[in-house]
């Protein structure tokens, strides 16, 4: 009797997978319908979030319901903002479609694009940094903190607050056809600037899972991110990966931690 409770109690034991060894320093997994935790690694550790930082700025400009027909022109104020960030073609003097400007910052974190499209919905910068914060504050982010309007200067959260946070944008259907579309093609009014956009977000083009949603995020301080939501088996999984040491550590993780959790029994 007591041989047969033994390898019962293996059987069972070898039944499930071990949790994959991740790269990145902090990362969690969230059910996104209850909320349940599915996977965390110091999960709750503050750190940098660099241009994840936009997911918040879209959600407090679809808040204030930002015209997407309307156009902008990018002025001087909004390339002062992008200072010590990444190049652009959004060239000062140029007019935009807002919701080209939307595909901008969503696929490549066009660091011009939030100033711009504050100034579209009648706010400053600073108008747009604190109705992030309100964001912040709805969905219960306690540890959720804004410098600036594009991650440039050192914004910061944990993998749980910006699992939340995905999870919140996703919900919005808008938001959720920008973070899913592979290319977008941005073209000036006047014709002289087309821009040629591809997603950071490379599990969109992994065939094995259904993403919902995803933003990646660089700087030097924060390491390379991503936050994603992504239909795996039967439910959908809101993730957040931080503080990757190389590009393609965020990618990885994703893909072994979704097998993880698509599989998880060996």
């Amino acid at each position: 009797m007591r041989a047969l409770v033994v390898v019962l109690l293996l059987v069972a034991t070898s039944a499930h997978a071990d949790p994959p060894i991740l790269a990145s320093p902090s990362v969690v997994a969230i059910d996104a319908a209850t909320g349940a935790e599915l996977y965390a690694k110091h999960a709750d550790d503050v750190r940098p979030i660099a241009s994840m930082t936009k997911l918040f700025a879209a959600l407090a400009l679809r808040g204030r319901r930002v015209d997407l027909a309307k156009s902008t022109t990018i002025d001087f104020d909004d390339a002062k903002a992008s200072v010590g960030g990444a190049g652009t073609l959004l060239l000062e003097g140029e007019r935009f479609k807002n919701a080209d400007l939307f595909a901008a910052m969503m696929l490549a974190s066009d660091n011009r694009v939030p100033s711009a499209l504050a100034r579209s919905a009648g706010w400053s910068i600073e108008d747009l940094r604190t109705a992030m914060t309100h964001v912040a504050s709805d969905l219960g982010l306690a540890h959720t903190r804004f410098d600036d309007t594009t991650g440039i200067a050192g914004n910061a959260s944990t993998a749980r607050e910006m699992a939340l946070a995905v999870r919140a944008a996703v919900a919005d259907r808008v938001l959720a056809r920008f973070m899913t579309m592979r290319h977008a093609t941005v073209v000036s009014e006047s014709g002289a600037i087309t821009a040629h956009y591809t997603s950071t977000v490379a599990p969109l083009w992994d065939d094995r899972f259904t993403i919902r949603g995803g933003k990646t995020g660089h700087t030097g301080a924060a390491g390379y991110c991503l936050v994603i939501v992504a239909r795996i088996g039967r439910r959908d999984v809101a993730m957040a990966f931080l503080g990757g040491a190389e590009p393609g550590a965020r990618f990885d993780d994703f893909a072994k931690l979704a097998q993880f959790l698509a599989n998880p029994r060996t």
